[in-house]
């Protein structure tokens, strides 16, 4: 992506929340399956708040801030978990760039694996409960292992996209372990989780638009 580390933060944010907003009802279909069918309008509720209105009076003083304006939009407008997940996630993104005006692919890697820590603390989860998880984690771990292989960060976006969506279908058959879907037993077997075919589709949608 060319631009200014601000410039692509504001980007990925901005495409990050079309895929909310534009999935809404599908996100919520594949929710409602075990769940209480009420992901989709969280998730786009709170990119509805952050890119909307709210958008032009973000920090823009550096990356991190900005990220941190993010989470609190998003967790002062959205309630339940997945304001509090996805809000987490964008804080401890911002709190680990800090105040750097550039930020390395080095750094990128930082904070995706502090989001997820945040998450993990924040949902009481962690690999192999069938949460967004299951696909955020293993791709960070993608997108790092390309780049510590001398690939460039889009190839290493590319393959960490492809890890999210394969991961999707790796847990379809597992028992969800947290959240609501956790209650239905083996009924969540020969289900997607909501949030892991989001991390998914976001993925993809930021390689699409880097393509063009």
């Amino acid at each position: 992506m060319a631009g200014s580390t601000l410039e692509n933060t504001e980007r990925i944010v901005r495409l990050m929340g079309q895929v909310a907003i534009s999935n809404r009802e599908y996100f919520c279909e594949l929710d409602g399956v075990v769940g209480d069918g009420d992901f989709g309008t969280s998730l786009a509720t709170g990119f509805e708040a952050v890119t909307g209105d709210k958008w032009e009076a973000l920090n823009r003083s550096n990356p991190g801030s900005f990220l941190k304006d993010v989470a609190m939009t998003i967790m002062s407008n959205v309630g339940g978990a997945t304001g509090t997940l996805w809000g987490t996630a964008f804080l401890r993104a911002g709190a680990t760039a800090g105040d750097k005006e550039e930020l390395t692919t080095e750094d990128a890697v930082a904070m995706l694996r502090a989001a997820a820590e945040g998450m993990k603390k924040r949902g009481k989860s962690d690999l192999g409960d069938k949460t967004l998880l299951d696909a955020f984690i293993p791709a960070t771990d993608e997108f790092e292992r390309v780049l510590q292989d001398g690939g460039s960060a889009f190839e290493a976006l590319q393959s960490a996209a492809v890890s999210a969506r394969r991961q999707c279908e790796e847990t379809r058959p597992w028992i969800a372990k947290r959240g609501r879907a956790s209650y239905s037993g083996e009924r969540s077997c020969d289900t997607y989780d909501a949030g892991a075919v989001a991390v998914a589709m976001m993925a993809e949608k930021l390689v699409e638009d880097w393509s063009q």
